[in-house]
């Protein structure tokens, strides 16, 4: 079919196209074409390997969908911007399959005389959709996802684009629609029009659907002319009651594990009020100590209602943990300084819990191990940052460290750092004490607000 395109062209004085359906997209490209040879300007350049999107051309896709033998319509948009008549029929193979179809196409005429609506209308408002020819089929409004109705004093339509009238053949069920006012049609429009000539928006909620209406009156010594500009908010509605149930869900989540950790910290307290040596007290006191730096990420969530995004503030998390530890540790005289250069740093919550426990351990070993024998101490928590890197440093004025032995908390911390953090951590030689480096880059999940 493709060798006798060319012919057709020139038979018809029209412009020959084969398009076919994409296998994993809902969409036709265009596969062969001709043009008339004495034609020129309805498209400038070849179109093969072009996308063709049902909006923009129904005819087309009705061929494929319903197998109709034929199919016109007046005004379809090509892949140029301009406007054309559109005839379509399908192609069958042996199995009678819709395999492709064929498609003749003929520039929309100017009209010789326009119509009397749009002659006496004033197009202030509208003159650059409508183009200098007059021709009533205006380019710009066909290619807008919105409405766009002009109806006249008897509220009767006199123009759609395409999306108008798929709004108004939709929800009044009638295909024609030219000598009957709108708001008889689409009772929920009374209102709007009863507003007068004033510049009016309404959203609505009809059958289901949600629409903000845009009444804009127009108006010339002849006649009255009213500009109704309607978006669907009908998907936007139900993505935002999805998001917002996720979050209700999200929430709830939350408040779970919160209190599931709660369950698990007070199980650990009736056990250590048994005989326990020393040694399992501390243990025990060391595990309390990480379930309630987790928990304090989910507690500073659940504190702010309009959290979607779970954002943590590091800082207070700092805080929160630091001044806990230390009074849970029976050491009052040991005094936490924090510096955080007047930055606000935040990360999501499962960036959140890592550093939270990362804290935990660097907080007990220093309370466990640089104050011995001593009744006064200073553990200093500092925030730095540049363009990309975040530090956190964790300096004591104790003992010091003379040697780094492995153990269950430092594999926490090096795990932590490494895997969740994609970070480093290092222990930093110091005269006096014990000084320790955490280093991570800025991301999506982590990220600083300066003050």
């Amino acid at each position: 079919m493709e060798t006798t395109l060319a012919y057709y062209a020139e038979l018809t004085d029209c412009y020959m196209f084969i398009d076919c359906m994409m296998e994993n997209l809902p969409h036709a490209i265009v596969v062969a074409e001709a043009y008339p040879k004495k034609q020129h300007g309805l498209y400038e350049k070849t179109v093969i390997g072009k996308f063709v999107f049902e909006s923009f051309e129904p005819a087309v896709f009705s061929a494929f969908k319903n197998r109709e033998k034929s199919s016109s319509i007046p005004r379809a948009i090509t892949q140029e911007g301009l406007t054309v008549e559109q005839n379509v029929i399908p192609i069958f193979n042996e199995q009678q399959q819709v395999i492709a179809v064929l498609i003749q196409e003929r520039q929309v005429e100017a009209l010789s005389k326009p119509k009397d609506d749009l002659q006496n209308m004033p197009f202030a408002l509208i003159e650059h959709i409508v183009e200098p020819n007059l021709q009533p089929i205006p380019v710009v409004s066909d290619l807008l996802v919105e409405s766009i109705i002009l109806t006249n004093h008897d509220n009767k339509v006199i123009y759609t684009n395409p999306a108008g009238y798929r709004f108004i053949s939709e929800l009044s069920g009638l295909e024609s629609f030219d000598q009957i006012a709108l708001d008889k049609i689409l009772p929920f429009l009374q209102e709007v029009y009863a507003e007068g000539d004033d510049v009016f928006f309404l959203e609505i909620t009809f059958d289901r659907k949600s629409f903000i209406v845009k009444k804009i009156p127009i108006r010339n010594q002849n006649d009255k002319v009213t500009l109704l500009i309607i978006q669907d908010l009908t998907e936007l509605k139900l993505k935002e009651n999805e998001l917002t149930m996720k979050t209700f869900a999200i929430r709830e989540i939350h408040h779970r594990v919160k209190n599931n950790l709660q369950t698990v910290t007070s199980l650990l307290r009736l056990q250590m009020r048994n005989e326990l040596s020393a040694s399992n007290v501390t243990a025990f006191q060391e595990a309390l100590n990480r379930i309630y730096s987790i928990s304090s990420v989910y507690e500073l969530i659940l504190e702010n209602e309009d959290n979607a995004e779970e954002k943590v503030d590091v800082i207070a998390l700092s805080k929160k943990i630091g001044h806990k530890m230390v009074g849970t540790a029976g050491t009052p005289s040991i005094q936490l300084a924090f510096h955080h250069e007047n930055i606000q740093l935040f990360c999501h919550s499962k960036k959140a819990v890592s550093l939270a426990l990362i804290m935990c351990e660097l907080l007990q070993n220093a309370l466990k191990y640089a104050f011995i024998g001593r009744e006064e101490g200073m553990i200093d928590i500092q925030f730095f940052h540049n363009e990309s890197t975040i530090s956190l440093h964790i300096s004591d004025n104790g003992v010091g460290m003379h040697e780094v032995k492995a153990s269950f908390g430092m594999e926490i911390i090096t795990r932590l750092v490494e895997y969740d953090l994609a970070g480093t951590f290092t222990i930093i030689p110091s005269e006096r004490g014990t000084h320790t480096q955490i280093q991570f880059p800025v991301s999506e999940e982590v990220f600083i607000v300066n003050d």
